[in-house]
């Protein structure tokens, strides 16, 4: 039986409504500075609760200690937003990907999905913080689909036209990544890619990392958007048991 328009609608509407308590902003903050948290880009819970995943660059930003800057996220419990200081627990930059350790409880976490199961044409959602420095800092939501699965370095005639991190992605075998229809803006690096239903995380933006290896030899990179499989968080939680 085919699903109406508006029940599909009401699907990711009730979705969201699930997604959004886990989607943190990734920032730093400084007690001397107005505003005192500036965002790097976004997170979302994961394992116990305690655990934020975020891309590399964004949780890997240079701290001015002298002036007590500390990483941070920023939450909503409750309807009220909080600030917590966070500290990398691990980093993968290979793959572009962080865990953080937040303070205080817990928060709800996502359920992480089988990115190999991804297909081509698939439904997905992300949500994050696109330009929130200037448009707020609420949970905005994007949809689309997986629009091909491509490799992360792009193929050419010859080696010597690789510079050296895609040469050394090559030499370690690269991997595959998600190639969305979908559009990312600043801020949303790190956002969870979901399935629309479920819920069930499949990718992690980002529009550092992939842009390097597939749009090296463009001028201007593309307005395209890509996401990490989720597969490469998934190992870097086990690691951690």
């Amino acid at each position: 039986m085919l699903c109406s328009p508006l029940l599909a609608r009401a699907g990711l509407s009730d979705t969201i409504d699930r997604i959004k308590p886990s989607i943190v902003v990734v920032g730093t903050n400084m007690l001397s500075r107005a505003p005192n948290f500036e965002l790097r880009g976004t997170g979302f819970v994961v394992g116990d609760g305690t655990l934020v995943a975020t891309n590399a660059h964004v949780a890997g930003v240079p701290l001015d200690a002298e002036r007590f800057e500390t990483l941070a996220i920023l939450c909503n419990v409750g309807g009220r937003q909080q600030v917590r200081e966070a500290r990398v627990l691990a980093s993968v930059p290979e793959h572009d990907l962080a865990l953080l350790k937040i303070q205080g409880d817990a928060l709800p976490a996502l359920p992480l999905g089988d990115s190999s199961g991804v297909r081509e044409g698939q439904a997905i959602a992300f949500t994050g913080f696109p330009i929130g420095s200037v448009l707020g800092f609420t949970p905005v939501t994007h949809r689309g689909i997986v629009s091909a699965i491509t490799p992360i370095v792009i193929p050419v005639d010859h080696i010597s036209q690789l510079n050296t991190a895609n040469r050394n992605r090559l030499a370690r075998g690269g991997f595959p990544v998600f190639q969305l229809d979908a559009t990312a803006y600043p801020g949303n690096s790190g956002s969870p890619v979901y399935d629309l239903e479920s819920g069930e995380v499949l990718g992690i933006i980002n529009m550092v990392l992939v842009k390097a290896g597939k749009e090296s030899v463009l001028a201007q990179p593309s307005g395209i958007s890509y996401a990490i499989p989720v597969s490469h968080l998934v190992d870097m939680i086990a690691a951690r048991r």
